[in-house]
C-alpha cells in the first residue's frame, strides 16, 4: 500500500470514527432502512441527531420513529411532533397512523380531539373510527352514512368492523345488510371482509360454513348447501356465487336446475354476477343471464361494477336500449364519469335518436371536465366532426410566482426526497403540498418539477389544473432526439412511443414496477432478452437501466407487437401492457366497432391503459405536427377476429411490462 492511500484510508476512518456530518438527506435515508428492519435504537439516535443538526429532512426522520414505537407512545409524544412540524404532511401522516392507533385503543376522547385538524381525510379505516367515535360519544350515527362507509371498505379491517358491529347491537344494521354485505365482498373477490361480515351474526356454523365454501364451493354445494331458512340461502348463493367467478356456464346450469328455489332476489344477484364474469369472459351469453336476473328482481339494486359490465356487454351485443337502462341505474357520481356519459349519447344515437345524442355530445364537448385532452371528450368532438385544437398557453409565470413554489417547503422537501432515492415519500410529500393551490400556483409548481426534469412530478402537478392549461407541461418532450431515433429506426411513429412512455413510466429514467419492469418503456428481463435475440441485439441485463437501450429494446419489441396485430394501435398498445396473448383472445367473435371493443377489454388496468396511450399520441402528435392527430384514427374503424399469422402461436413474444390486473 502506498503512503498516499494509506493516508487517505486513515483519514476516512478518522472522520467516521469522530462523527463526520452526515450530508444531505443521509439521515432520512438511514432512517428509511432502520424503519424497515424495526431497529428502533437506531432510529432513536438518528432523530436526535436530525433534530440536533436542524436536518431540512428531521420531520421524516422523526416520523419513522415515532411510526415504529406507535404502539407504546403516548399523547404527549405527539403534540410535541405536531408542535415542532406544523401543517407539514408528516404531522398529518403521524396523525393519519395516530388516529388508526387510537381507535384500536378505543381512546374516543383523544380520537375526538385529533381527528378535527386532521386534513387528508382519505383513510377509509380513520373514517370509520371517526363515526364510531361519534356514536360512542352519544351522537346520533345515520344509517345510511355508516352503511355507506362500511361497505366502501374493500379490505377487512377493525374500523370498519367495530362500526358495523355497533350499528347492529344498535339496531340500525339488519341481518340482511350483513348478507349484503358478504355477497359485494365475494362480488369484490374479498374473502377476508366476506369473512368479517358473517362474523358479525355470532354464528360459529355460519363461520365454519364460510370458511368451507370458500377453499372449496363445488364440495360445499355437494354436501351442505341448502335453500331454506333465509341464512343457509345466503350461503348457498355465496357459493354459487364462487362457482360463477370460476365457470359462469356452470354456474347458470347448478342455479337453473338444483338450486332453482332458491329465493327470487338471490336468484336475480346470482344471475347478474353470472352475466357479469360472462361478460368479463366477452361470451354471447351474457346478455341472457343479465335479462334472467332483471325479470327476476327488477328493483334489486347492482355494484356499479356489475351495471357498467351489464352495459358493456349491451353495446358489445348492439342493444343500446339495454345499454342505457344499465347506465341510468348507476349511481350518480358513477353515471358523471366521462365514459359513462360518451356511452350514454352513442346508445341514444345507436337507439336512432340522433339529434339527442348530437346535444349530449355537444354538452360534453363544451364542459370543461371533458375536452381534446381526455379521451372521451376527444371521440365526441370527433363523433360531431368538430376540430378538437390544443389550448392556448398560459400567460407566462412571473417572477413572483416562481419565486413562491421555489421556496414552497413542502415542494422542497419533496424533490429533495426524490433526489436522495426516497421516491414514495417525495411524491407523497410533494402531492400534499398541492391542496389549495389554483391554477397559477400549479403552474409554478409544475415549472419548478419540469426544470428539475422530474417529469412524473411536472406532469401529474399540471394536470391539476383546471382553465389554464400548459401543454408542454403535460406532455413534455424528454430525450427527444433520442426518442425520435429509435422510434425511426424501429418503423415506428414517435407520437405512439411518447404517448406510450409518457403512461407506462412518466419519463423517469431509473421507474421499477413492482413486477421488476424497468426504464422509460418499462421492459421485463425476460422481453429484453427475447426481443434483443429476434432484433439481433446484444444484451446483458445491467443493459436494461441503460436509457438509449431502454428505448431501444422497448421500441422494437413495440414494432414486434404492433406488426403482430396488422399496425392496430389498440390491439397492440394492450398487448405492451397485457400481454399479446390476452388481446388476441379479446378480439375474437363478431367484428366490432373499435371504441366498444377498447372499452370490453376485460382489466380495469388495461382498458385505461389503452384509452391513455392513443389520446396521448394524439396530442403529442398535434404537439410533433405529426399526422393521425384523431383518436378514431388510431383505434381504428373495427376490431375482430385475427388472419392465420396473429393465430400462429409458435413465435408469441412475452408480455413487456409484467401482467396486468383486472
Amino acid at each position: 500500500m502506498t503512503a498516499v492511500k494509506w493516508w487517505l484510508g486513515m483519514s476516512l476512518m478518522w472522520a467516521l470514527g469522530c462523527g463526520a456530518q452526515p450530508g444531505p438527506g443521509d439521515l432520512a435515508v438511514q432512517a428509511r432502512e432502520a424503519w424497515v428492519k424495526r431497529d428502533r435504537p437506531r432510529l432513536a439516535s438518528l432523530a436526535d441527531t436530525a433534530r440536533r443538526q436542524n436536518d431540512p429532512l428531521a420531520g421524516w426522520v422523526d416520523y419513522f420513529d415515532l411510526n415504529a414505537r406507535m404502539a407504546e407512545i403516548r399523547q404527549p409524544d405527539m403534540d410535541a411532533f405536531y408542535a415542532r412540524y406544523p401543517g407539514s404532511y408528516v404531522e398529518d401522516r403521524l396523525r393519519n397512523d395516530w388516529l388508526l392507533e387510537l381507535g384500536r385503543r378505543r381512546d374516543w376522547a383523544n380520537f375526538r380531539r385529533d381527528h378535527v385538524p386532521y386534513q387528508m381525510r382519505d383513510d377509509r379505516e380513520v373514517a370509520c373510527y371517526a363515526l364510531l367515535a361519534d356514536h360512542a360519544a352519544g351522537s346520533k350515527v345515520a344509517t345510511d352514512t355508516a352503511r355507506e362507509a362500511w361497505m366502501g371498505q374493500k379490505d377487512g379491517d377493525d374500523g370498519c368492523q367495530q362500526l358495523a358491529k355497533a350499528m347492529l347491537e344498535a339496531g340500525q344494521f339488519k341481518p340482511d345488510t350483513v348478507w349484503a354485505k358478504a355477497r359485494l365482498a365475494i362480488e369484490q373477490s374479498r374473502p377476508r371482509a366476506a369473512r368479517q361480515a358473517v362474523a358479525l351474526l355470532g354464528s360459529k356454523p355460519f363461520d365454519q360454513k364460510l370458511a368451507e365454501l370458500q377453499d372449496n364451493a363445488g364440495r360445499y354445494l355437494t354436501r351442505k348447501a341448502r335453500t331454506s331458512p333465509r341464512a343457509e340461502a345466503e350461503l348457498t348463493a355465496l357459493a354459487l356465487a364462487r362457482v360463477a367467478a370460476n365457470d359462469p356456464e356452470q354456474a347458470g346450469d347448478l342455479l337453473g336446475d338444483k338450486w332453482s328455489r332458491l329465493p327470487a332476489d338471490l336468484q336475480a344477484w346470482l344471475w347478474a354476477q353470472i352475466g357479469r364474469q360472462s361478460a368479463l369472459r366477452l361470451r354471447d351469453d351474457a346478455m341472457p343471464a343479465f335479462e334472467r336476473a332483471a325479470k327476476l328482481a327488477a328493483e334489486l339494486d347492482w355494484s356499479d361494477d356489475t351495471l357498467a359490465w351489464a352495459a358493456r356487454a349491451a353495446l358489445r351485443a348492439k342493444q343500446p336500449a339495454v345499454a342505457l337502462r344499465a347506465i341510468e341505474k348507476m349511481s350518480p357520481a358513477e353515471q358523471r364519469d366521462p365514459a359513462w356519459v360518451y356511452w350514454k349519447a352513442r346508445a341514444t344515437r345507436m337507439q336512432g335518436d340522433a339529434p339527442t345524442a348530437r346535444a349530449q355530445l355537444a354538452a360534453m364537448v363544451a364542459s370543461p371536465q371533458y375536452g381534446p385532452l381526455n379521451y372521451f371528450g376527444r371521440l365526441a368532438a370527433e363523433d360531431l366532426g368538430l376540430p378538437t385544437p390544443l389550448p392556448s398557453p398560459p400567460a407566462p409565470l412571473t417572477a413572483e410566482e416562481r419565486r413562491a413554489a421555489r421556496q414552497h417547503p413542502g415542494l422542497t422537501r419533496g424533490l429533495q426526497l426524490i433526489e436522495f432515492g426516497l421516491r414514495s415519500e417525495g411524491v407523497r410529500e410533494w402531492n400534499f403540498s398541492l391542496r389549495g393551490m389554483g391554477d397559477r400556483a400549479l403552474l409554478a409548481a409544475a415549472q419548478e418539477a419540469c426544470d428539475r426534469e422530474v417529469w412524473d412530478r411536472c406532469i401529474n402537478t399540471s394536470e391539476r389544473t383546471k382553465t389554464e392549461i400548459d401543454i408542454a407541461q403535460r406532455y413534455p418532450l424528454p430525450f427527444r432526439t433520442e426518442l425520435q431515433r429509435e422510434a425511426q429506426n424501429a418503423g415506428l411513429d414517435p407520437a405512439y412511443v411518447y404517448g406510450l412512455i409518457r403512461q407506462e413510466s412518466r419519463f423517469v429514467l431509473d421507474a421499477r414496477s413492482h413486477v421488476g419492469a424497468s426504464g422509460l418503456m418499462q421492459v421485463m428481463p425476460a422481453t429484453a432478452k427475447w426481443t434483443a435475440k429476434k432484433a439481433g441485439l446484444d444484451y446483458s441485463p445491467a443493459r436494461i437501466h441503460d436509457r438509449d437501450f431502454n428505448l431501444r429494446i422497448g421500441t422494437h419489441y413495440l414494432k414486434l407487437v404492433l406488426d403482430r396485430f396488422d399496425g392496430a394501435q389498440a390491439l397492440a398498445a394492450a398487448a405492451y401492457n397485457a400481454g399479446p396473448g390476452r388481446p388476441a383472445r379479446w378480439r375474437d367473435g363478431p367484428v366490432i366497432d373499435a371504441a366498444i371493443w377498447a372499452e370490453n377489454i376485460p382489466f380495469t388496468e388495461t382498458r385505461d391503459y389503452v384509452r391513455k396511450v392513443l389520446l396521448g399520441g394524439a396530442v403529442y402528435a398535434q404537439v410533433l405536427g405529426l399526422p393521425a392527430t384523431r383518436v378514431r384514427e388510431r383505434l381504428g374503424a373495427s376490431v375482430g377476429p385475427a388472419g392465420m399469422r396473429a393465430a400462429d402461436v409458435s413465435d408469441v413474444p412475452p408480455a413487456a411490462a409484467g401482467d396486468a390486473k383486472s
